[in-house]
């Protein structure tokens, strides 16, 4: 009964892990990466699709990103997806590829995306503590039905509090690793 109760909500709450550390992939820092065009969706063949979907996305360099598209006819769409994103991007469109110079950061522009990482950071502490709350229900109910005893429920109480504990930290170590990233000059 505990078992399934605890795999429950540890592979939830790794998925809370995993979702945070995708937005923190998605935020710019100073450096080119492939994963800032994450979230671009593409219009094109009549449907909005991701932009690596429609082309291959490399980083040549530390501040270039270059994005060769798979059929010409897309090119001026994914120059577009990018510009309507508002990544703070200019997509140059030569031929079949669109490089996207991805220029430094300023000091207030950094503190702003702090800031967005320690939001990112609490919403994640709390879909952590309300997956501890489902999961703290379900143990009292199992009690309260008699499946487990109370000792069980206890200690069903304490194991949920360690992997919340362990999952909070997790997502601290992430955001204190992408803040230093972005404030690096």
């Amino acid at each position: 009964m505990l078992d399934s109760i605890y795999t429950e909500t540890k592979e939830r709450m790794k998925k809370t892990v995993d979702a945070i550390v995708r937005e923190l992939s998605a935020i710019r820092t100073g450096k080119a990466s492939v994963h800032l065009l994450d979230g671009v969706k593409v219009e094109a063949y009549g449907t909005a699709m991701p932009l690596n979907q429609v082309g291959t996305i490399a980083a040549p360099e530390p501040r270039l990103l270059v994005i060769t598209a798979f059929d010409k006819s897309v090119v001026g769409e994914i120059a577009r997806a990018i510009q309507k994103a508002d990544l703070g991007l200019n997509p140059a469109v030569d031929g079949t590829v669109v490089r996207l110079p991805v220029p430094p950061l300023n000091e207030e522009r950094r503190k702003e995306l702090v800031k967005r990482c320690k939001q990112i950071a609490e919403e994640g502490r709390i879909a952590i503590r309300n997956v501890r709350r489902a999961a703290n229900e379900q143990i009292k109910k199992a009690q309260k039905d008699k499946a487990i005893s109370k000792d069980q429920g206890a200690d069903g109480h304490d194991e949920v509090q360690e992997f919340t504990d362990d999952y909070i930290k997790q997502i601290d170590v992430l955001v204190e690793k992408k803040e230093k990233e972005v404030m690096e000059v």
